[in-house]
């Protein structure tokens, strides 16, 4: 089984990404694979542009990674309740080219964040908008305090929210991925 992650963020360091690693880590899978979205770069979406240059390259590359995917764990950034701006662009310009880009694939949502809300909002954006794309939402965990509660050597410290943590990735059943 192969599992794509991301953050959805184009931050060099972005606590997503080190989350959505962390947990795709969690699972015993053949291929593992964290996508860096800035090597995604697109000019801002508009149907002007669109008409202008078609659809770049960079989409058809992403579309196909998660063509590959078995799992899909996205963590998602949130910048004033919802998606960042940078990962906004690319799933408009990705379902222009495809709507049903995660073509009914199991994706686990994440979320966190510095603060003690830890991206409650966007995960709610998320869950409502990801299946109209295809998405079947396999779970949904939101880490708040990120700085507090999580450490790259050991991963999610407080006791309740990592138990939280593995309740949900234990409700993630792809084949033999649990």
């Amino acid at each position: 089984m192969n599992i794509v992650a991301f953050g959805a963020s184009y931050s060099k360091n972005s606590i997503n990404k080190t989350f959505a690693a962390y947990a795709a880590s969690q699972f015993a899978a053949e291929k593992v694979e964290v996508l860096d979205l800035s090597n995604y770069p697109l000019p801002l979406f508009t149907t002007d542009v669109e008409a202008e240059i078609g659809h770049p390259e960079g989409i058809s590359h992403f579309l196909n990674k998660l063509e590959q995917a078995d799992l899909i764990v996205i963590s998602l950034a949130e910048h004033n309740g919802t998606y960042s701006t940078a990962f906004k662009n690319l799933f408009d310009w990705t379902s222009r080219v495809k709507l049903k880009m995660f073509e009914g694939k199991k994706v686990l949502l994440l979320a966190t964040a510095p603060g003690a809300r830890g991206g409650i909002s966007v995960l709610e954006a998320a869950q409502q908008r990801f299946p109209i794309h295809g998405a079947e939402i396999a779970g949904v965990f939101s880490l708040p305090n990120f700085h507090d509660n999580f450490s790259e050597d050991t991963g999610i410290l407080q006791e309740e929210l990592k138990n939280k943590f593995q309740e949900v990735l234990a409700d993630v059943s792809v084949g033999d991925l649990v």
